[in-house]
């Protein structure tokens, strides 16, 4: 999509709460990207720019406004991410149980890794992680 990782990221967090009919304000966003106010904004603007995002009043409160996807922007999310799911699931249907044997031990040990830093911290584990144990889990049955 020719954005940055923080954009995607965003960018899929409005679609995802506009999926559950929840509106987003610039501070939920800042929150869940652990941005300052200042980075969120300079975002937002980037975003409206490109034409991915818009500025929308709040459903009920007159002085704030929401942030939310344009369906531009979920067409373009829709056809990159899926193709390039498409081409992850192939790459795992090519293992062999073997090999897929491997790489799920592989990524429970990364995982276990992160998971004793994240219980000495207190904090949860990275989303990233768990979507990748989770699809290796997929390809492999398990």
């Amino acid at each position: 999509m020719r954005m940055g990782e923080t954009d995607l990221l965003a960018i899929r967090y409005l679609l995802k709460r506009e999926g559950e009919g929840r509106s987003v304000s610039p501070k939920d966003l800042a929150a869940h990207l652990g941005i300052s106010s200042a980075s969120t904004t300079v975002l937002i603007d980037r975003l409206v720019r490109s034409g991915h995002v818009e500025r929308r009043p709040h459903p009920t409160d007159r002085r704030a406004l929401v942030i939310a996807p344009t369906i531009a922007s979920d067409d373009e999310v829709r056809a990159t991410l899926g193709e390039m799911h498409r081409r992850m699931i192939d790459v795992a249907e090519g293992l062999d149980g073997e090999q897929a044997m491997v790489v799920l031990e592989f990524l429970e040990a990364m995982r276990d890794a992160v998971d004793s830093v994240r219980d000495a911290a207190g904090d949860e584990a990275p989303a990233a992680t768990v979507t990748a144990i989770d699809a290796s889990r997929s390809a492999t049955g398990s």
